[in-house]
């Protein structure tokens, strides 16, 4: 089947679609805030569901993922409808993959699971020195993303899993030079263009505005002046980091702590060795690997006669690269840095001990330990605020789990109030207005969580204002809130929105009045292009637009080579209309051999994208998949 899917693959479309999905994801096309029903089905894969509040929560997360990695990117984009049915695209590929995972019984064997996690940078960072893995702070790193130990490996598994479906496929794709050549002159063809550009702004002044026509146009386009659903709220938080600013810890408490936890906090002996390597690869022939062995003999033999010819003997005999020069000097190391046999062999040596021959998975061993550096024990002073900090959580996490069930009980049985759960736990009532049912980027906090917030719209908590049921956030974090003030969707009254009406009314008619100024002017210079009046000539391409909107360089790098010089008119919404006189091709600059190699590098990730891409439409169609929401309307180019 992948065969099939390959040799039918248009080359340059799969290029095409590679590079312009990433940028759809965050300025994309135009949908879906009118969904009124959190619980709609939005999307089936066969016969799994996927509801509104699913998407919400899953673009939620895409939200908060880009933020982090961009956070001076504007969040208009994000919350753009273009951006949300990215994120419902992405959440229906997830489910199709993981289905398609089950149906072809493609799993993750508890070794390969073990691997991939001891790998994890994330991971990596909570051992400790003594390469032990920090429990509490692996189960913080899964709470903190509401998880057990065992769900976020269950995850991890699953979504190793998963990755098999693609995996194969996108590795397996090869692309020649000439393939690469071939669709990168196309694709990145560069054209000489001269531009002439109507902007609204300089329209709006010719737009004549009376009452009647602000009228027509706020009943045409009254949904544009909607105020959205909206409540302020009251909530209290409970949570472990809380209680650990309020805890007063005796210092008699600190000092005993520090003294049984001060071997774990002076670190690891380090211990400082020569060798000398004799190589014998562990797959090599037996007879090989004991003519290596003797080859060690003779020379352990050699420097127990004269331990003070160990560093001469390795210069001369060593056939490890990275120590030989050094005289087999290997520096100060702890325990895990070496293979097990050696650093067994190392540890057990005493100062100036030499070895006898260690076998490893490289060749043969002998090694002469040279010194040894015991931890150095840290004062009790340099370590208060980390022994005050560890000693604080540990209680904070006794403490919420002794109140956390009083929390949960007190905000269900008084539901109409906060006050006594808050002065029996000390607990501050905290207040939020303007919230919505869908996150915003201005929200951040508890009051940004999708679970708050679907607990919080309710139709139950909107109509009788009780709390919610305490919320669990993970992170030790408990959570409940009620509504004070509701404000249902409206439109609003025209008197109220005047103003923003004759606004709208404005720039949606300098935009008419922009594209028919460049319309005419495109079938007058058509009809006589002497008379054609365009700016500077400036070479475009799809990846050096020279600043002009993508919309613009699409539609001249779309005119007809054959043709030129060509007028092409182009809409640009917003932001007016212009006309482009396409002059000729302009040939790209060679590659030199490295530029060449990356580029065919490049291009075989993106065919063997394109290769996966076809073969998620080959599974969207075996397992029927559904997405029941309109797709946004591309703006599109005159």
């Amino acid at each position: 089947m992948f065969d099939t899917i390959r040799n039918n693959s248009k080359i340059l479309m799969g290029l095409l679609v590679l590079l312009i999905i990433p940028s759809f994801v965050l300025f994309g096309v135009d949908g879906y805030n009118n969904m009124g029903d959190r619980g709609a089905v939005v999307a089936k894969v066969g016969d799994l569901e996927i509801t509104q509040q699913e998407w919400d929560a899953m673009h939620q997360q895409e939200v908060d993922r880009i933020r982090a990695s961009a956070p001076n990117l504007d969040a208009k984009l994000l919350g753009s409808e273009e951006a949300r049915y990215a994120s419902l695209e992405r959440m229906v590929n997830d489910r199709l993959i993981a289905v398609a995972a089950e149906k072809q019984l493609l799993v993750t064997s508890d070794q390969r699971l073990a691997n991939y996690l001891q790998q994890d940078p994330s991971i990596a960072s909570l051992r400790g020195p003594d390469g032990k893995l920090d429990m509490d702070r692996y189960r913080q790193l899964a709470a903190s993303q509401g998880m057990t130990p065992e769900m976020f490996e269950a995850r991890v598994r699953r979504d190793l899993s998963n990755q098999q479906v693609l995996s194969t496929l996108q590795a397996s794709a090869v692309a020649s030079q000439r393939q690469t050549y071939t669709a990168l002159q196309a694709y990145l063809q560069r054209r000489e263009i001269q531009v002439q550009r109507f902007e609204p702004a300089a329209f709006a002044a010719k737009v004549q505005v009376t009452d009647a026509d602000l009228e027509k146009f706020y009943q045409a386009q009254s949904e544009r002046f909607r105020s959205p659903e909206s409540a302020d709220v009251e909530y209290l938080v409970l949570d472990a980091a809380a209680l650990a600013k309020n805890i007063q810890l005796p210092e008699q408490d600190v000092k005993t702590y520090y003294e049984q936890n001060l071997q774990r906090l002076s670190g690891q002996e380090q211990r400082r060795a020569r060798h000398i390597l004799i190589n014998a690869a562990k797959d090599a022939p037996a007879a090989d690997r004991e003519k290596a062995r003797a080859k060690a003999e003779a020379l352990l033999a050699d420097v127990r006669k004269d331990p003070k010819s160990f560093a001469e003997l390795a210069r001369k005999n060593s056939d490890d690269p990275g120590s030989a020069a050094n005289g087999g000097d290997l520096d100060f190391f702890a325990k895990g840095a070496m293979v097990k046999s050696f650093e067994d062999a190392t540890f057990a040596l005493k100062k100036g001990d030499i070895s006898a021959v260690v076998e490893s998975e490289f060749g043969f061993h002998i090694i002469q330990l040279t010194d040894i550096k015991a931890p150095a024990a840290p004062s009790f002073e340099s370590m208060r605020p980390q022994l005050e900090a560890d000693l604080r959580e540990q209680q904070a996490k006794r403490q919420f789990a002794e109140l956390a069930e009083t929390f949960s009980n007190s905000v269900y049985e008084q539901a109409d109030t906060f006050k006594p759960v808050a002065d029996k736990l000390k607990l501050s009532i905290l207040q939020a207005q303007g919230l919505s049912r869908i996150p915003t980027a201005a929200k951040t906090g508890v009051m940004a969580n999708p679970k708050v917030l679907e607990a919080l719209f309710a139709e139950e908590s909107i109509s009788k204002r009780r709390n919610t049921a305490a919320i669990e956030l993970g992170n030790n974090t408990l959570v409940s809130a009620r509504i004070v003030n509701y404000r249902a969707a409206a439109v609003r009254p025209f008197g109220d929105v005047k103003e923003a009406v004759r606004t709208q009314y404005i720039l949606e008619q300098s935009q008419a009045l922009a594209k028919a100024e460049g319309e005419a002017r495109l079938s007058a210079w058509k009809a006589q292009p002497a008379q054609a009046q365009v700016g500077n000539a400036l070479v475009v391409s799809r990846d050096q637009t020279q600043g002009q909107p993508q919309a613009l360089v699409d539609a001249a790098l779309r005119a007809d080579p054959s043709a030129m010089p060509a007028l092409v008119g182009v809409d640009l919404g917003a932001q007016g209309y212009a006309l482009v006189r396409v002059n000729k091709l302009v040939s790209r600059e060679e590659s030199n051999a490295q530029q060449q190699a990356q580029s065919r590098e490049q291009f075989a990730r993106l065919l063997g994208n394109a290769e996966a891409g076809a073969y998620l439409a080959h599974l969207r169609s075996q397992f029927k998949v559904e997405i029941l929401v309109n797709k946004p309307k591309a703006k599109t180019a005159s």
